[in-house]
């Protein structure tokens, strides 16, 4: 590409979106205008600021709350594009917005495409079990996530991985995938694969309360639950009735788990502490290692649990939740 330094409008949130605009800023691409969010006062912000880094370059931020109003449309055509970049955005772009650039709209999105598309998809490889996601780079089209392949990078999901420790390396990939494209995305050389949606599946956004433990589920699809929502998400938790000394189901949040394989100490489901350590026997004959409780928002310790429940608590109190 030659003349004018090429341009691109960037719709960017999250550390995948830092991450990605700082790669684009390395590579000398002209940024007329970033597009983010507001932060959520009720969210719990644990990532990096977008909005930070493009002060830090002088680049004008607008945070809509609709992102295709005419007016949003109307400054992006005056910023004449060449591309739209979209890395972890959290709203769908029209087709108004993506025919503007002249030489298309991109996204960067968590996960091998065409497999978890949609909303969440680390959250979701990880409650599903999988061994493996990644960062994919595609055109955008009208449909979510459906649009041509340009790149993409697998990283391993460990078993004992938490959400959040896979989000981190898919941050990495995601930057691995726009260190490897921009380069041909200036030369004007990138080849693009179809994909082929029926090796993958759409799925959709997750809220807290999803996160209710079924305690009759083999002892790694609790352990899984417990990892897609450890902290910094909302948390994996029972419902439970008839805590002695309080009125109503008390939430009791699991924030961690560790799998060893090991055999339950006896017939679960329940949880205990033993030796200062606090165990979840499943009810297939396997326990997991509980890092860390808290009951409706406190840290419950081995002398606050043994309090409320004595020796053991058998979780019985909870909401099956058959969507995850």
């Amino acid at each position: 590409m030659t003349g004018a330094a090429p341009r691109a409008v960037v719709f960017a949130y999250s550390d995948v979106g830092v991450r990605c605009l700082s790669t684009l800023l390395a590579h000398r691409i002209e940024i007329p205008l970033v597009v983010s969010h507001r932060d959520n006062p009720a969210e719990t912000i644990w990532f990096d600021s977008v909005a930070e880094l493009a002060a830090l370059n002088d680049i004008d931020v607008i945070t809509p709350d609709n992102p295709n109003t005419a007016d949003v449309v109307a400054r992006l055509r005056q910023c004449r594009p060449d591309w739209i970049f979209s890395f972890y955005y959290r709203q769908m772009l029209a087709p108004a917005l993506l025919d503007i650039p002249r030489n298309g709209a991109f996204n960067m999105h968590g996960s091998l495409l065409p497999r978890y598309r949609g909303r969440a998809p680390t959250n979701w490889a990880v409650l599903n079990g999988e061994t493996e996601t990644g960062a994919s780079l595609h055109r955008m089209v009208s449909r979510a996530d459906a649009g041509h392949l340009i790149d993409q990078q697998a990283v391993s999901i460990l078993p004992n991985d938490s959400a959040h420790q896979v989000y981190r390396k898919v941050t990495l990939a995601a930057e691995m995938v726009m260190m490897r494209s921009l380069p041909l995305f200036l030369a004007g050389a990138i080849a693009e694969t179809p994909q082929d949606l029926e090796q993958g599946s759409y799925f959709g956004g997750r809220k807290p309360e999803d996160g209710c433990v079924d305690p009759g589920w083999p002892t790694r699809r609790v352990h899984n639950m417990i990892r897609a929502l450890a902290p910094p998400y909302p948390g994996a938790f029972f419902d439970i009735a008839d805590v002695p000394g309080k009125v109503g189901s008390q939430r009791l949040i699991i924030e961690g788990s560790y799998y060893r394989g090991l055999p339950a100490e006896r017939t679960g489901p329940r949880i205990y502490w033993q030796q200062g350590r606090c165990w979840f026997d499943g009810a297939d004959g396997e326990r997991l290692l509980v890092r860390g409780l808290r009951l409706n928002g406190e840290v419950l310790t081995e002398a606050g649990f043994r309090q409320l429940f004595g020796s053991a608590l058998i979780p019985t109190g909870y909401v099956l939740n058959t969507a995850s």
